[in-house]
């Protein structure tokens, strides 16, 4: 039923987990000697272990997503029980409440 969906998160999944290597390679540079140019590194290297950081969080959403696909709750609302609407897991294809719940 849900096989789009799987393919999908499966095909993300891959995205994420690559994102998270390369920025783990750019966090292991070594610092420019330059103390001016330190700075700005270190002020990228902020912006890269946030976004390794968020990256990592939505790769476990989507695993999560990826299990629920394969138990059979998947489309499921973790709160109600009520159905996820299509559209809604359109949007966010790791979702775990219905748009009522999520309000």
């Amino acid at each position: 039923m849900y096989e789009e969906k799987h393919k999908h998160l499966k095909e993300l999944e891959k995205v994420l987990a690559t994102r998270i290597e390369s920025v783990s390679t750019d966090l292991s540079h070594e610092h420019d000697a330059d103390s001016a140019e330190q700075v700005t590194e270190r002020e990228n290297e902020d912006v890269l272990r946030n976004l390794k950081e968020e990256t990592r969080l939505e790769l476990k959403q989507v695993r999560s997503a990826l299990k629920r696909i394969e138990s059979g709750e998947y489309g499921t609302c973790a709160t109600c029980g009520e159905a996820i609407s299509p559209a809604r897991l359109d949007a966010l294809p790791y979702a775990t409440l219905c748009i009522r719940c999520a309000r």
